[in-house]
């Protein structure tokens, strides 16, 4: 049985109590504070009424009050529901409707997407903010630190939901992703184990609490005991300063983080060398960026594999491209469309069972009973096995393009457009409905500065030396950026919207 979030909070506090948990605008937090903080408003949150397996709303930038407030309904027995931060009124309405919560945790520039929530969803008297609280007319965080010290609080149980982590919802409403305390200490045992992090690393971290890379990355920090920099959200050169100042050692991230470090890096170089090991997450990541960071950082950017249903099962690959490693610990099963086992180097969907997996969807019997059969999540996610322990990340199922009844991966093209001429900095590919073929292949770039007109030409040219000629895309659109989610991962649905609206700069008749 893996140790729990809160056993691992506990446990630093008291073998290294003043020990630095996590440093934010300068402030150092250790692991006594952190741990009291927490303690004291797990109280505060029973005395205003919160039991176990209410909900708790959380809805906050990076800041140390978001991460008190995880380890407060974990000691409780509370359900923490974190909402994202580019959430709408809109969005947040609905998500607040469905989650039902007793409590809505939150910050001044957040709150006016929530203000207006019906009364009935949410009354004000439940509101509480961390800052300007006064201004809102609402009760201020403090009033969950006024509570009796000397009272006991059961011990929650570590198999019943302890987090609602939204998806991103690309595919129709976001679902409410449950992680139990069992499954979150599963999680970071094996990231620890298996990420390449070690008790002498520091970490600068902008993912976001509210997601699950940050949620599962800070209780991994410390449960090794591991110091962290949170920053409010994510800016490059705040980054690239912060690793400069705090020697930052091991860092995870998302393509356009990466993309944008280099650049940053390249026009105000700052001392990285303390770098070891870049790990890219979330959204499949060019070769070509890969060899960029590892010239402009100094550090080797190896991919890891992970969803918001499971992560740690898969740890980093050491060759160049979507391949990771499969951890030893690791229940895997690569199938085909019947939910056979597929031949060795054949691709298939990845399924994966085991105590880091979690446990299915808030409210949602009909989703949860298609993810999870005998324990086994359907990633949902196209992958081959290679060498040893290698797996090789193909495409998204529902991404696969499907030509004259050939399939054919985006993410190959996407690869081939980048990799084929210095202009092209991003690139993008989807299917278009057509009647004779099924789908034809359409492709969005997004170009360097000051590129010539003369260049999309040559992309096509150079991208058909690449690839079969049923893969070339047939129309090729420039764009100034690529649409992304709220996790900053590719946005291919808004895309298929774009293709019938936009002029193609190229098109390939054949």
């Amino acid at each position: 049985m893996s140790i729990t979030p809160t056993e691992a909070l506990m446990r630093q506090a008291q073998t290294r109590p003043d020990g630095a948990a996590l440093i934010f605008k300068d402030e150092v937090w250790t692991y006594r504070r952190l741990a009291d903080e927490a303690e004291l408003v797990a109280r505060g949150l029973a005395v205003n009424g919160v039991k176990a397996g209410d909900r708790v709303a959380l809805h906050m930038m990076n800041r140390p009050e978001m991460l008190v407030a995880y380890y407060a309904c974990f000691r409780l027995g509370a359900i923490a529901a974190p909402l994202r931060t580019a959430f709408t009124f809109a969005e947040l309405g609905q998500m607040l409707k469905r989650l039902k919560p007793v409590l809505y945790i939150g910050e001044s520039r957040l709150y006016p997407n929530v203000v207006a929530v019906d009364e009935a969803i949410l009354p004000k008297t439940n509101h509480v903010l961390v800052d300007d609280a006064d201004k809102h007319g609402v009760r201020p965080w403090d009033v969950l630190k006024q509570a009796d010290v000397s009272a006991n609080l059961p011990t929650p149980s570590s198999h019943k939901p302890a987090v609602l982590l939204n998806t991103s919802g690309t595919t129709g409403q976001p679902k409410f992703v449950i992680h139990t305390l069992d499954t979150l200490g599963a999680t970071a045992e094996l990231i620890t184990s298996h990420f390449g992090l070690s008790a002498g690393d520091v970490i600068v971290s902008p993912l976001a609490l509210a997601h699950a890379s940050g949620l599962t990355a800070s209780i991994t920090f410390i449960l090794l005991g591991v110091p962290f920099v949170i920053l409010e959200s994510f800016d490059p050169d705040v980054m690239l300063d912060n690793i400069e100042r705090y020697r930052g050692s091991w860092n995870l991230g998302f393509p356009y983080q990466y993309s944008t470090l280099v650049a940053a890096q390249r026009a105000n170089p700052r001392d990285v060398s303390s770098l070891r090991i870049c790990l890219n997450g979330g959204d499949r990541c060019p070769v070509d960026l890969q060899e960029q960071v590892g010239s402009v950082l100094c550090a080797p950017l190896h991919n890891v594999w992970g969803a918001t249903e499971t992560i740690g099962s898969v740890t980093f690959g050491l060759q160049s491209g979507p391949v990771m490693r499969i951890v030893k610990e690791a229940q895997l099963r690569i199938v085909d469309g019947n939910g056979n086992d597929v031949a060795e180097g054949e691709v298939g969907e990845l399924l994966v069972r085991g105590p880091n997996v979690f446990v299915g969807y808030w409210n949602d019997p009909q989703a949860t009973e298609k993810a999870l059969e005998d324990g086994w999540y359907r990633t949902g996610d196209l992958m081959r096995r290679g060498d040893g322990d290698d797996i090789w990340f193909v495409a998204r199922k529902k991404d696969i393009i499907i030509r004259g009844g050939t399939n054919i991966s985006p993410v190959e093209i996407e690869e081939a457009l980048v990799a084929c001429h210095p202009a092209v900095q991003e690139a993008a590919v989807v299917g278009k409905p057509d009647p004779v073929l099924g789908q034809r292949v359409i492709g969005f770039v997004k170009l360097a500065p000051h590129t010539k007109k003369t260049a999309i030409a040559a992309i096509t040219q150079n991208v058909a030396k690449r690839l079969a000629p049923y893969k070339v895309p047939e129309d090729l659109m420039v764009v100034e950026a690529l649409p992304r989610n709220a996790l900053g991962k590719l946005d291919r649905r808004a895309l298929e919207a774009m293709v019938g609206e936009a002029r193609p700069e190229i098109r390939v008749v054949r």
